[in-house]
């Protein structure tokens, strides 16, 4: 017995040794208001590789660490991250006990504020947005300001579109094969349903995908990954929309292994900011999750956001003074309603479904599948035989008569003496007759009826002059991928995934209104005989509401994507390399034998196959607990988009010369600081891109200069460059300073030099002069000298600097600063070609062009700088245990009038057309803009269950 009693007690001891011996950090997180445990909060030790999530009641516990000082982060999305300072003393297990999370309500309204400047400013038919909301929801201060206060002056992170980044949604890439750009409104309006975002930067490793240069951002909809609950929002606004409702609710993880998430809501706007420009559009989401077993898990996802807005146009200064900024020349009155001619129309559902197999505690896969159909329509008019319905038409406005242009071929036709009594009469006929006139087209379309005494006693319908229709896409997308996630030992995780993806892009034009008429003719008007014929197979075609016409084709694409990545990590060190390969090919297949291209417009084109690599790596090494410095690099090719294949897709099979694959270089350096009170980020970045290819569409109405002399040109002309190369260099600068429990500061820097680093090759499609003999009429215009051009529609300098103030009755206020400059103007390729300066009439130089005076007409354009001052704020209230926010913004407070991009027109392609146009004082083609809102507000009320 003695000497069990002794066994015993040495147990005991040693136990109790152990115990003592035990060193770590434990603690529990409520959410500040409800104080409710908070589940899935990523608490992570920083500078270390250790990371772990809360369990359902909010715990969580970090045991053997080495004595020393560390910093603890807490992040969960829409909680406002919390870092904590500890020392943690050897033998001791430091227990932190409750740690409140404050909802972050700036964040969280800041989304929905950042789709508000959404707007698709191109004039292609591209169909998907420009805009990037890439990384809008990163905690980092210069994030912020590049997408909330920077955004609405069209700024872009590192001179970077949106096809340079990777958005994915469950681990999908959701980048439109057509131009390589997400469609934001696919999901606009789901600003709940996508708040589980996770972000990489630049270069720097993503778990789901090698990724892009711009980063990347993963959108996660799992069901049990949402906070249970329900939330009802009202919004009030004077941007693109006028009103929005929306609606989420999520139930969590059951007893029965289900979990389910359901989301709606509206927004509509009978007039936005612009004239003329209607919004409506509605949101539907669902995600339901089956936990099969413990490590099994199937989730579906599907949404649906159909939407139509109305489009604004740009302007040129004579048309902004005579009228306003908020000018658009795309609507007009008919019956007594305000009808907008160029509406974009979304209508793309996606369904999705998931299976995330926990292999053992350190490694995952997730496999999913996707399907996305629907349409996307960008509408216009149409006319044959008839004037243009175009209220801005060059003709109608006053400076055709004070301006000295040329209008005889491009023969020097001597002094031309101003009209001006003529101007007046144009410029009080423009004001009195400045939008869309409906009326009248419906009465072009109609012919009268007269009664026995030749009096007019009604009419009928005629032959359509004029027709409203669409430019139409009609897509169905298949995606399958997979991504496994392992952590090999603690200094190793391994990333890999690969996924497929197959395309069938249906293209054509759709007539959608006769306005008034029995039936439109499917020729074009400018031609004759069987050049006149959309389609040969169906000569002479009457086509009505609903009908196909002018042009028809499909794409069909597949893409074959893999990555690997390694991620090592050290005391000290931390680094990763990652590898890509993509498989890509596209064909074109026309339905339509066209009239102008018979003999290779219709069946399936040549296919076009790429091969591309992608290679980068990066260091972090690790200054002390709050001091990081990081390098990134990365080399890939990345196939031309299918737009910029086709140079002249909607009439033939041709495909671009030279066309290859672009060659993409991107450094970066980081010196990073993050302390509880101070948090610093400087970043310089290094971005080439060579081989690019870039092709542009718009419509040649009149003369035009094709290269090789002057034609009567009314046709849809396409311009290609190739060899394209461009140069994007500068720096980031974040700072964010908390100086006490209630007031903070911020101020963020951006300063880039984007340029173009290359005199690309240009070549012209032009259908005007295509014959018989000659089926594929691309004019090569040689080089056009765009080297050191700077990259356009974007400020290349962004500065804010801000302060906020939070109450502790859960009340807030903040202002920021903005300084916004070297914004250029897009300019013309052709005007930057040899044929400049050459009489297309004679082939030999104009005699009075120099190199001086060229110099001065072929000078970008750079916009004025631009102060932007803006004010947020909102309260809190506790009602019955539920919640009640209000946010409160008011954008541009000072109601300053700027240019947010713009382009010259490339109907002046000459010397001598642009000089007499431009010592006019009034040009007839001046540079077209694009403007930002003035003053706006956005008020957001949400109720919490």
């Amino acid at each position: 017995m003695k000497n069990v009693f002794l066994t015993l007690l040495l147990l005991f001891q040693l136990g109790l040794a152990f115990a003592q011996n035990e060193t770590g950090i434990k603690g529990m997180v409520l959410e500040s208001k409800t104080q409710k445990p908070l589940a899935f909060v990523v608490v992570s030790i920083q500078n270390t590789t250790l990371m772990q999530l809360t369990t359902t009641d909010g715990e969580f516990a970090f045991e053997n660490l080495t004595e020393g000082d560390y910093l603890i982060l807490l992040h969960s999305q829409g909680f406002k991250d919390a870092l904590i300072p500890v020392s943690i003393i050897s033998g001791q297990i430091l227990d932190l006990g409750t740690i409140m999370l404050e909802e972050d309500q700036i964040s969280e309204v800041q989304t929905s504020i950042i789709r508000l400047f959404d707007n698709d400013l191109s004039e292609d038919n591209s169909g998907s947005e420009s805009t990037s909301g890439l990384l809008q929801s990163s905690k980092d201060a210069f994030q912020q300001a590049a997408a909330f206060n920077w955004g609405q002056a069209r700024f872009r992170i590192r001179g970077l579109d949106s096809e340079n980044a990777t958005t994915m949604i469950n681990g999908i890439a959701m980048n439109k094969l057509y131009d390589g750009r997400p469609q934001w409104s696919n999901w606009g309006g789901l600003n709940d349903a996508t708040r589980n975002q996770e972000f990489s930067i630049g270069t720097a490793p993503s778990d789901y995908t090698f990724g892009g240069i711009l980063g990347t951002q993963e959108i996660n909809t799992r069901a049990s990954t949402y906070r249970t609950g329900s939330r009802i929002t009202v919004s009030g606004t004077n941007t693109n929309y006028s009103w929005r409702t929306m609606g989420t609710y999520a139930s969590g993880m059951g007893n029965s292994g289900w979990a389910f998430v359901v989301s709606a809501g509206k927004r509509l706007a009978q007039e936005g900011h612009f004239e003329g420009t209607t919004y409506d559009a509605s949101s539907l989401f669902m995600s339901v999750e089956k936990k099969l077993t413990d490590s099994h898990s199937l989730n579906f996802t599907g949404f649906y956001t159909p939407n139509t807005r109305g489009k604004n146009s740009p302007n040129t200064d004579e048309v902004t003074q005579l009228t306003s900024v908020n000018y658009n020349s795309y609507w007009g009155y008919q019956d007594g309603k305000k009808r907008n001619a160029r509406n974009k129309t979304i209508e793309e559902p996606i369904l999705m479904l998931n299976h995330f197999f926990k292999i053992n505690d350190h490694t995952n896969l997730n496999s999913g599948l996707m399907y996305q159909f629907g349409k996307i329509g960008n509408s216009n008019i149409d006319y044959q035989s008839a004037n243009s319905p175009d209220p801005t038409y060059f003709r109608k406005l006053p400076s055709y008569y004070t301006s000295l242009y040329a209008r005889d071929n491009g023969e020097y036709s001597g002094e031309f003496t101003p009209d001006y009594e003529n101007a007046e009469k144009s410029r009080i006929l423009f004001l009195a007759n400045q939008q869309i006139d409906w009326n009248a087209m419906y009465q072009a379309n109609q012919n009268p009826i007269l009664d026995g005494n030749g009096n007019i006693s009604g009419y009928e319908a005629a032959i359509s002059h004029y027709v409203l229709y669409e430019d139409r896409t009609d897509d169905k997308t298949m995606v399958a991928s997979s991504i496994f996630n392992t952590q090999l030992n603690e200094n190793l995780i391994v990333n890999a995934g690969a996924s497929f993806r197959n395309l069938k892009s249906h293209n054509y034009q759709k007539l959608l209104d006769l306005l008034g008429g029995a039936y439109f003719e499917d020729i074009d008007g400018f031609y004759s005989g069987n050049q006149a014929q959309s389609d040969l197979n169906n000569p002479n075609r009457q086509v009505a509401g609903g009908d196909a016409y002018g042009y028809n084709y499909n794409y069909v694409a597949n893409t074959l994507d893999a990555f690997s990545q390694f991620k090592f990590s050290y005391d000290k060190v931390d680094f990763y390399l990652a590898q890509s390969f993509t498989s890509t090919n596209y064909q074109r297949e026309g339905l339509y034998k066209n009239g102008i291209y018979e003999t290779i417009s219709f069946g399936k084109s040549e296919k076009l196959q790429f091969e591309n690599f992608g290679f980068k790596g990066g260091l972090t090494y690790k200054l002390s607990g709050k001091q990081l410095l990081t390098f990134n690099g990365a080399h890939l090719t990345k196939a031309p988009t299918i737009r910029n294949s086709f140079p002249n897709s909607r009439l033939n099979n041709s495909i671009v010369n030279g066309l290859q694959s672009e060659n993409i270089n991107s450094l970066d350096a980081s010196y990073i600081y993050r302390a509880p009170k101070l948090k610093a980020r400087l970043t310089a970045y290094y971005t080439t891109i060579k081989d690019a290819t870039k092709t542009s569409f718009f419509y040649a109405e009149g003369i035009f200069d094709n290269g090789a002399g002057y034609t009567n040109t009314n046709a849809f002309v396409s311009q290609t460059l190739t060899h394209l190369d461009k140069k994007n260099m500068g720096a980031e600068l974040s700072f964010e300073y908390q100086w006490s429990a209630t007031i903070k500061s911020s101020f963020s820097a951006a300063y880039g030099q984007h340029t173009y680093d290359s005199n690309p090759d240009l070549s012209i499609n032009n259908d005007a002069v295509a014959t018989v003999e000659n089926t594929n009429p691309s004019f090569d215009f040689g080089t056009t000298l765009l080297k050191n051009y700077k990259q356009a529609g974007m400020p290349q300098q962004a500065y804010a600097l801000g302060i906020e103030y939070r109450d502790p009755k859960y009340w807030w206020i903040s202002s920021n600063i903005n300084y916004l400059a070297d914004n250029y103007i897009d300019v013309s390729p052709i005007s930057r070609t040899s044929h400049f300066y050459t009489n297309p009439a004679s082939g030999f130089p104009f005699p009075e062009a120099t190199e001086e005076r060229a110099a001065e007409l072929l000078k970008q354009q750079q916009f004025d700088a631009v102060v932007l001052l803006n004010i947020i704020g909102g309260k809190s209230w506790r009602i019955r245990g539920k919640y009640l926010g209000l946010f409160v913004s008011i954008n541009n407070v000072l109601d300053t009038k700027y240019k947010t991009g713009g382009y010259e027109q490339a109907r002046n392609a000459n010397f001598r057309q642009l000089n007499q146009d431009v010592s006019s004082g009034t040009p007839s083609f001046g540079n077209k803009y694009f403007y930002g809102y003035g003053r706006t507000y956005f008020v957001n009320l949400s109720f919490n269950l």
